[in-house]
């Protein structure tokens, strides 16, 4: 129990000190930040917070299960809806071609993947010891391999 404590507060201070160092990160609702990043990037950052907020609420959400493939999965689908979510996001707003395509990419390729992870979740929880990948959604094809 000691331990978990004094790890909670370590993972604590890690965040805590993360967040000094990219103190523009949070600029959602901060009059400064309109002032210097002006309000589209505003709205921008609010979606982003309110996104990544809804992605870490997500992947908690199903607690533990004891099973470390079946508790992977099932934080990992919102975890990859997340970054389906900020890449739409960086579509609406952004406006580096390059960056949209990158975006377009996350969007096609995590899709894949969710559905991939949803399929194999499923087959996990109903007791499923089917070992053949065939059945699902190569990652190497999203991945470049």
């Amino acid at each position: 129990m000691k331990r978990r404590v004094v790890a909670g507060l370590l993972a604590f201070g890690w965040l805590g000190a993360a967040h000094a160092q990219h103190p523009g990160t949070h600029v959602h609702g901060k009059p400064e930040a309109r002032a210097q990043y002006g309000q589209s990037f505003e709205r921008f950052a609010g979606e982003m917070n309110v996104g990544m907020e809804k992605m870490m609420s997500d992947m908690h959400a199903p607690g533990y299960t004891g099973d470390p493939d079946i508790d992977f999965l099932a934080m990992m689908i919102p975890h990859h809806e997340g970054a389906v979510d900020m890449a739409r996001l960086v579509l609406q707003h952004g406006n580096d071609p390059v960056t949209r395509k990158l975006a377009e990419d996350i969007v096609a390729s995590q899709r894949v993947e969710i559905e991939g992870m949803r399929r194999r979740l499923d087959d996990l929880r109903r007791g499923a010891s089917r070992i053949d990948p065939g059945g699902y959604p190569a990652l190497g094809g999203t991945r470049g391999g």
